[in-house]
Formats: C-alpha cells, sequence, structure tokens
C-alpha cells in the first residue's frame, strides 16, 4: 500500500457530477411538494375568531364602565356627606367659644342675691341676655345638657365626685357643676356632674 493511500490527507476528495447535484436537488423539491401545506383556517373561522375577540374586548369595556359609574357614584356620595357635615358642624368651634359666656352669665345669675331688691335689675337684665344668648344657642341646634336627678350617662356626662346620699338611686346625677351642650347631636361638652354612690 502506497503512502497516498495510507494518509487520508492526500486522498482526492470526490467531486460530485452536476448530474448529481441537479438529481439531488430533484429529490429535495420533491420532498417539499410532499410536504402536507400548513392548515390555513377558512373566512368563516376567521371571522368567528374575530368575533370572539371582539366580544371579550366588549364584555371588558362594560365591567371596567360599570366600575367607574359605581366609583363616581361613591365620589359624589361622599362630597354630599362631606358638605353636610360641614353645613352641620360648621359652627363647633364658634359654639365652643360661646359656651364660657354663658357659663359666666349662669355664675353672675347665681352670685346675685334674689331677696335683694337694689340688684334686682341687674338681675333681671343678666337673665334676659342670657335668655337670648340660649335662645340663639337653639336656633343653631346647640342643646343644654342639665341632667340633674336623671341616671348618670357616662356618653354625656363627667363625674366629677361620687358622693353616699340616701334615698336616692346609685348613679344619679345628684348636683350639675357645669352643664354640657351637644351640636346637633355631637357632643362639644360633657355635663360636669356629682353623682350618688350606695351609702356605706
Amino acid at each position: 500500500m502506497s503512502e497516498q493511500e495510507k494518509d487520508p490527507k492526500n486522498a482526492e476528495p470526490q467531486v460530485e457530477t452536476a448530474e448529481e447535484q441537479q438529481a439531488a436537488q430533484a429529490e429535495a423539491a420533491n420532498a417539499e411538494a410532499e410536504a402536507p401545506a400548513p392548515e390555513q383556517p377558512s373566512a368563516e373561522e376567521q371571522l368567528a375568531e374575530v368575533e370572539a375577540e371582539l366580544a371579550k374586548v366588549k364584555k371588558a369595556l362594560g365591567e371596567a364602565d360599570i366600575r367607574a359609574q359605581a366609583e363616581i357614584q361613591n365620589v359624589r356620595k361622599r362630597a354630599e356627606r362631606d358638605v353636610q357635615h360641614a353645613h352641620k358642624f360648621a359652627l363647633e368651634k364658634f359654639a365652643g367659644d360661646l359656651l364660657s359666656v354663658a357659663d359666666n352669665l349662669e355664675r353672675g345669675l347665681a352670685a346675685l342675691d334674689a331677696n335683694d331688691d337694689a340688684l334686682q335689675g341687674a338681675r333681671e337684665g343678666i337673665e334676659l341676655t342670657l335668655k337670648s344668648l340660649l335662645d340663639a344657642f337653639a336656633k343653631y341646634n346647640l342643646e343644654q345638657i342639665s341632667p340633674s336627678d336623671e341616671p348618670f350617662n357616662p356618653e354625656l356626662h363627667e363625674a366629677m365626685t361620687m358622693v353616699p346620699v340616701p334615698n336616692v338611686e346609685p348613679n344619679t346625677v345628684i348636683e350639675v357643676l357645669e352643664k354640657g351642650y351637644q351640636l346637633n347631636g355631637r357632643l362639644i361638652r360633657p355635663a360636669r356632674v356629682v353623682v350618688s354612690k350606695a351609702a356605706e
């Protein structure tokens, strides 16, 4: 065996003839032609798919519209409620500042001797002033809480002390030290009271 036959590097490459190349190309073309073509959906199927997608989009838009309408209604209701509260309780701070005026008028009236004729004019003047102020309070739904001889209510009253009192039910208001007030049902200041307790 010659060196040329032993060494594959030295072997001459086999060259395909033009006829062999043509035959290979013809086989590849036949294989492609014989391969099944991918099925194209019919026009009706395509239309059905488009309609299904359109129905999904319409449903999603409808749900989004319903949510948006509900959110608008909620915002409107919140705004109306805020406006009502603003109207209802706009006077709360102003009314709270006026309570001390009513307290001072009542203290001044209590300090004047009812049996002293010389003080009668002053008493009448303070009484009229206090009545005008309380009428103005009532006009704007600022109600006075004066719970004398009523059961103690921790939501409206503040117990300053408890005193044993015979012949009086325990937890009864026996004295009002300072009257309370509420505006449109909202407590502005609790009534400060003395409460009875069971005798020891």
